[in-house]
């Protein structure tokens, strides 16, 4: 029996009403970025591993779809280990006397302490483990995938964690006895070892996956892109010649991510992406602020809330608590708070080494509320011993007030110091939308300033600022509150009744009048049973279908029937077409 077809978790299928909804969104989004004078761009759906890989922080990074290079790349690999000879086989030797010790030596600590083996399901719930490279099982790449991880399975990923070490070690040429001071120090022969050393070797291990080891290179040189934005700076600066500056550009393309799929989050999903590269000025904020209100209030979405923060306010506060070199790990952790709450983010802010101390100093920000200027007093005073965090302040007041000035149809402006957003490249303010209260959804937009994303790529001093709709959380959202409107998901207007070779002739002439009145019409293309083609108009919600038989021929006329009525007339052309349009 042949398999039943499925498809990859975390994408869809979308029928014609689903697809109708979601053509909605977009083109209610592409009208309001033309209106505020953004050009239309496309970007390749993947792009090389080194232009998106290192611009999303260690959690982004490692939710990138790789690509395995096509061919058989795994030669030039063969090639370059078998250059090594002797070497290589005294490695090899090396390796599998070693393997079974560590086998012994964790094993035996583990049986004897069986409350450190939840430590380890702890990291594999839900993994796969990409092994690198295994020297024991003749170089050939493997993949472990296991529902139900076992202790065994533990064991056999530290080990391969090693081995790891050991092709890495070949590939830079290191000697043997180099590599063996490397691998006792990484290991440390102690039968009593601590949770903390538990804890580390495994989380190695799992990050040890082709997502960031130098192996990579000759397994994956392309990705699928991850957001549109980095594709976007690196557009700009590969075309930076035929660019006017300030550049406004808008993008509506898929975007992909390894995440894990639940209600809202989705591996594939499109992305509404507008940006200005070339100005410093806030007024492309202000600006955006603007249009994130001027697309929710045309999809009739009201109540939105436009959170905003600035980055220099949260580097003002890593210096104030003292925590400027952890300034990534401090904002990752309190970009969470509002998903697991304040006791969780300040256990992963301890596991981060940020101090008590710092954290008491953080208390404030915890309870922080009111409305803007009463926010901005108690950060002031928090904050009045940092310039930059002074400097993000004075940012965000010049937004308020103008928006306070323009005001806001349908959106709520509103300040969330809490708000990091994980992405490193923002250096200003930073944006979040969430959906109106009362519907349980993630964000439903975000974005901000970026100082200097396109420095990475050679193109220093361009200033970017930009934000995001998410298409498919805005769609679950609308379909919440029925917001969609009715006659969104109506296809055909009218099917003609196929009676014979000549009706339908005659029919077809009228179908392609109708059509060019921009009526949506159709001939059912057999000339089968009445019933048959009756309940194919309703199966499909066709409000109208029209007969034409020999009566009907002789008389050039068309019978009517409202199929949610019953009601029948009989119509010549103009009189069709008038009640059809």
């Amino acid at each position: 029996m042949a398999q039943k077809p499925s498809i990859p978790k975390g994408t869809r299928d979308f029928n014609a009403g689903e697809v109708a909804k979601r053509s909605y969104i977009m083109e209610t989004i592409k009208d309001k970025f033309q209106l505020f004078g953004f050009q239309p761009i496309e970007t390749p759906s993947f792009e090389n591993s080194e232009t998106l890989m290192g611009k999303y922080g260690d959690e982004g990074d490692r939710l990138i779809f790789k690509i395995l290079n096509s061919g058989d790349f795994l030669n030039k690999v063969d090639y370059e280990l078998d250059k090594f000879g002797d070497f290589s086989s005294r490695m090899t030797s090396f390796v599998q006397s070693l393997s079974y010790e560590i086998n012994e030596l964790i094993g035996s600590s583990l049986r004897s302490n069986r409350e450190l083996i939840p430590l380890y399901n702890e990291y594999l719930q839900d993994s796969k483990i990409i092994s690198i490279y295994d020297l024991e099982k003749d170089s050939k790449l493997r993949f472990y995938d296991d529902e139900s991880p076992s202790f065994e399975y533990a064991i056999k990923n530290f080990r391969d964690t090693i081995l790891y070490k050991v092709f890495d070690a070949i590939r830079n040429r290191n000697e043997i006895d180099d590599l063996a001071s490397k691998i006792s120090e990484t290991i440390s022969y102690n039968y009593n070892i601590s949770q903390n050393f538990l804890r580390e070797f495994y989380k190695v291990a799992l990050t040890k996956s082709i997502e960031s080891n130098k192996f990579a290179i000759e397994v994956s040189e392309k990705a699928l892109r991850y957001d549109l934005t980095v594709p976007f700076a690196r557009y700009v600066v590969q075309h930076q010649n035929e660019i006017e500056f300030p550049f406004k550009r808008y993008q509506i393309q898929p975007v992909w991510r390894a995440d894990r799929p639940q209600k809202g989050r989705f591996r594939e999903f499109f992305q509404c992406d507008a940006d200005v590269v070339g100005s410093q000025s806030l007024f492309q904020e202000v600006e955006f602020v603007q249009l994130y209100d001027a697309v929710f209030s045309a999809l009739k979405l009201e109540g939105v809330t436009i959170k905003i923060n600035n980055r220099k306010i949260l580097s003002g506060i890593a210096e104030v608590i003292g925590a400027q070199d952890k300034l990534i790990d401090f904002t990752v952790a309190l970009d969470k708070l509002d998903k697991i709450g304040e006791e969780k983010v300040k256990d992963e802010m301890r596991s981060k080494e940020i101090s008590e101390a710092g954290m008491e100093k953080l208390q404030p920000l915890f309870g922080l509320k009111g409305d803007f200027g009463s926010q901005i007093g108690s950060l002031k005073s928090i904050l009045n011993t940092s310039e930059i965090g002074l400097k993000g302040i004075e940012e965000l007041e010049f937004i308020n007030t103008a928006i306070s000035n323009l005001k806001l149809k349908t959106a709520n402006l509103q300040l969330d110091v809490t708000l990091a957003r994980g992405l490193n490249y923002y250096t200003g303010a930073i944006f979040e939308v969430s959906a109106p209260e009362g519907v349980k959804m993630g964000s439903i937009g975000g974005g901000g300033r970026y100082d200097d994303l396109t420095g990475i790529f050679g193109l220093k001093n361009m200033s970017g600022v930009g934000i995001s709709f998410g298409l498919d959380r805005i769609y679950l959202v609308l379909e919440e509150l029925n917001l969609f409107p009715e006659t969104i998901t109506e296809s055909t207007k009218v099917l003609f009744i196929n009676f014979g070779e000549t009706e339908a002739m005659a029919c077809l002439k009228a179908v392609t009048k109708l059509r060019e009145a921009d009526v949506k019409a159709e001939l059912y293309p057999d000339a089968a049973k009445m019933k048959k083609q009756m309940n194919h108009a309703n199966r499909r919600d066709i409000p109208y279908v029209v007969l034409v038989g020999e009566e009907e021929l002789k008389s050039e006329v068309f019978t009517l029937k409202n199929m949610a009525s019953g009601e029948q007339q009989k119509l010549n052309f103009d009189a069709l077409l008038e009640v059809l349009k």
